[in-house]
Parts: C-alpha cells; sequence; structure tokens
C-alpha cells in the first residue's frame, strides 16, 4: 500500500474543565498507522464502534491487498490466465471507481499498471534495493496499454481483454476504506471524530466548538509547510514522493510512477488535496503529482478538484485560490509560484506569480 506524507493533526485545545469525553485508538492497517480519535461519545460507545471498524479494515486489507493471497490477488490471477472471474459487490463498486477515476484523470491514475509496480520493486513491504528496471521491460508494459477500461463487468463477472492488466488499489483505496469508516460512525451516533490513516484526513463534525486543524507537513524536512482548518464532512489527502522510493548510485526514485511512461516522477514532492470525497482525493493526489507544474491545471478540472497544494522538486508552491484562501504557512521561504482556479474561462492565461 502506498505509504502518503505525514500530517500533524493539530486540535485547538478547550478548557479541561469543560472539554467532554475524548477516546483515542491507534491500529495498523494498510502498511501504516492509523488513528482514531472520538470526541464527545461514551468510552462504551467507542469501543463497540472501533472494533467494528478494525475489523472492516482488516477484511479490506486481506481482500485487497496487491501482492499478498486475497480477493484481488486471485482476481489478478484470473485476469493473466484470461479466464473470467465472479467477484463480490464490494469488489465490483471498486473497480467501478477506479475506472472512473482513470477515466476523469485521463490516465494518469491508473489502477491498472501493477504489473509495472511491482517490476520496480514496489510490491514488497521493505524498502526496494538495486537498480531501475530494464529499459526493455518498461517499454514492453507501456506498449501493452494496461486499462482499467480493458475490463469488462457483466453479471459479477470481471473479464479482460488485455492480459497486462494487473490491479493494484493502493492510490485510492485507504479513501474508500475510510469513507467507509466514517459512514460507520456516524451511523452509529458518533457526531465529532478523526480519522486519520498515516496523515490522511477524514473529519467529522468539530473539536467542541472549534474546528480540526490539520498542520501540513514539509516535504523536504521534517517541520509543517501550512496549517488549515477542516470543515465537517472534509477529507484531506497528500500523495509524497518522499516516504517510498528506491535509490540507488545516489539517485533517488519515486514511488509514483508515471503510467504513460513507467517511470518515477521526479517534478512534485507532494500533492495535496481537500475534498469530500475521500477516495476522490486520494486519487486526485495521485494524478496531480504525475501531471506535475505543467499540467496540474487541466487535470484538477477533470477530476473536479478545486482545493490542491502542490509543492515541487525545488519547494516552490502551487495552488488554487480556494485553498490559498485557507492555508497559513507555515514557512516564510516558501515562494508561492502560481495561484490559478481551474475552472476560471482561460485558467492556462491566469497564473499568477510571487516573487
Amino acid at each position: 500500500m502506498r505509504v502518503l506524507v505525514a500530517l500533524l493533526l493539530l486540535a485547538t485545545l478547550v478548557s479541561s474543565c469543560a472539554r467532554p469525553a475524548e477516546h483515542k485508538y491507534t491500529l495498523y492497517v494498510f502498511g501504516t498507522l492509523v488513528e482514531l480519535t472520538l470526541y464527545g461519545v461514551s468510552k462504551e460507545m467507542s469501543d463497540k464502534s472501533v472494533a467494528l471498524i478494525s475489523h472492516g479494515f482488516q477484511q479490506r486489507h486481506k481482500d485487497w491487498h496487491a501482492w499478498k493471497a486475497g480477493k484481488l490477488g486471485t482476481l489478478n490471477t484470473a485476469i493473466a490466465n484470461g479466464v473470467p472471474h465472479k467477484i463480490d459487490n464490494d469488489m465490483a463498486a471498486l473497480l467501478d471507481q477506479a475506472r472512473d477515476f482513470e477515466r476523469m484523470s485521463h490516465g494518469l491514475f491508473n489502477p491498472a499498471i501493477s504489473k509495472l509496480i511491482a517490476l520496480w520493486g514496489f510490491h514488497s513491504s521493505d524498502k526496494p534495493e538495486g537498480p531501475p528496471p530494464d529499459k526493455q521491460l518498461i517499454r514492453e508494459l507501456i506498449k501493452a496499454r494496461p486499462s482499467m477500461q480493458d475490463l469488462t463487468i457483466k453479471s459479477g463477472v470481471v473479464s479482460s481483454r488485455n492480459k497486462a492488466v494487473q490491479l493494484d488499489f493502493g492510490g485510492f483505496a485507504k479513501g474508500v476504506a475510510l469513507d467507509w469508516a466514517a459512514q460507520l460512525l456516524q451511523r452509529h451516533g458518533i457526531k465529532n471524530a478523526v480519522l486519520n490513516a498515516g496523515g490522511d484526513l477524514n473529519i467529522i463534525g468539530r473539536y467542541g466548538s472549534r474546528l480540526w486543524r490539520a498542520g501540513i507537513r514539509h516535504p523536504r524536512h521534517w517541520g509543517v509547510i501550512a496549517t488549515v482548518d477542516l470543515q465537517p464532512g472534509e477529507a484531506l489527502y497528500t500523495s509524497g514522493n518522499y516516504f517510498r522510493f528506491k535509490e540507488h548510485e545516489g539517485k533517488r526514485y519515486s514511488h509514483i510512477l508515471d503510467p504513460r511512461t513507467g517511470w518515477p516522477v521526479d517534478h512534485i514532492i507532494s500533492a495535496t488535496v481537500i475534498h469530500k470525497n475521500s477516495a476522490l482525493a486520494d486519487a486526485g493526489a495521485t494524478a496531480l503529482s504525475v501531471a506535475g507544474p505543467t499540467a496540474w491545471v487541466e487535470t484538477a478540472r477533470n477530476m473536479g478538484l478545486a482545493q490542491i497544494l502542490l509543492v515541487d522538486k525545488n519547494g516552490g508552491l502551487y495552488m488554487t485560490p480556494k485553498m490559498q484562501r485557507r492555508l497559513v504557512l507555515s514557512d516564510a521561504k516558501s515562494e508561492i509560484i502560481a495561484v490559478i482556479d481551474p475552472f476560471a474561462l482561460g485558467s492556462r492565461k491566469k497564473m499568477r506569480t510571487f516573487q
């Protein structure tokens, strides 16, 4: 599973004498720590809800794992063998979302490139080592053009006209799972909570009378580049290329791969998205990382993303006006390269540069 840039959750505290009950839990799933903070609810209800979430997370982790035995692995084997395969409703919904996100991103987010991810050594819990893959092998996989659109789903049966398709849901499964967990908490009457999965946040309600505040980690050092107050129902997701990578002869290769070339992206260090749909925010952050400084505006428009912060390899900032109005920058040395509204007419000409 993808390891995302860490965020620091900064809740503004109310006085201890007036503070309702707060319960915190830590789970390990999807290759990262998941921290749950439930506010203003009984311990009994908190324990019951988190137990259900833990069970659901573990089951989804097993079912959706890209390189261990599970439902996804069985489906990938069937596709590779050219055999139609029966799937359940949860897997069908996941495939539908994956196809939608690939289409919206014009292929920059592509969960069908699992073979390419494995070729680079990122199908492992350990840091990959050694040189980059053979260029000819990369070219062969790119030439095969694996795509979610190669899948046919009919009456719960999946088939593919392209045997090169292999699925990896690491780019958005965490968002899907956290959306599910947030809905479960709300069904149980829990009105205020934060779900933090390796720095990706889902917000329910408030922290007393205050909004929950998130600090977006600076991708170039262990600090905070900006803070933002998150509204109830919002999610904040960041994709970064500096936690998970392979290094060879002094060069670092990101785990975020460009599906068009087969090579890691190196122009964007991190991409942060705020949206009501966690899965879309998760997938969008990956697609924006691939799009880079020259194509992020078009990708944002295609995916319907209005609140974005990008940090390029030189530390320069690119953002949308809606995100700019909300951010409080923490690093005085941060240079805003461009503020662009993806949905404004002629947005390509509306770039504003600040020195």
